[in-house]
């Protein structure tokens, strides 16, 4: 099975951007994949800011993300821009670590006027960083999760998604393994 990162740009583990990592997190595991969540919060500040890679906690986040088939970005939405920590953290990353790799971008935010950090910000960091696989992620507003609940609709275009995303990544790792068994000319 595939290997899936959800990298969480949320400030707090109970913000609403937590809430949908964990949901998402909860969704792929049931699918049966193997998921582990990097909460960029939990870097080392100092190390992660300064890019020190000699740092281990460092070098696992940028391994995590170069072993990854599939990787979900989640980030809160701030003034029309995603978290710092997401920024960071990709900045990090060799130009093309992406590449390869299918993304589902999801973000949250107090507004739908902020929906366009996902096309006008995220996107473009992704593809700077040599993603060519994005997939049309979902944007959640903030009204929409109470408590540690995601209201009915948002909660089923984020299982849409998931859905979408499990089937580029089993097809983008089928076309790698068919690839690597046709014989060399």
């Amino acid at each position: 099975m595939s290997s899936i990162l959800i990298i969480s740009g949320s400030p707090s583990p109970a913000s609403r951007t937590g809430i949908v990592v964990r949901y998402v997190d909860d969704l792929l595991r049931e699918a049966g994949y193997d998921v582990q969540v990097l909460h960029v919060r939990q870097l080392p500040t100092l190390s992660l800011l300064t890019e020190d890679l000699q740092d281990p906690d460092i070098g696992e986040a940028v391994g995590a993300v170069l072993r990854a088939d599939g990787i979900v970005v989640a980030s809160p939405v701030y003034r029309a821009a995603y978290s710092g920590l997401v920024k960071a953290l990709l900045d990090l990353l060799p130009k093309k670590a992406l590449r390869g790799r299918v993304i589902l971008p999801l973000a949250t935010g107090g507004s739908q006027g902020f929906l366009v950090a996902m096309d006008y910000a995220l996107n473009p960091l992704l593809a700077g960083k040599g993603a060519d696989t994005v997939l049309r992620g979902e944007f959640v507003l903030d009204p929409d999760i109470a408590g540690d609940v995601i209201a009915p609709g948002p909660a089923d275009d984020i299982r849409a998604a998931v859905d979408r995303f499990t089937l580029a990544v089993a097809d983008a790792r089928f076309r790698r393994t068919r690839a690597q068994l046709r014989p060399a000319v």
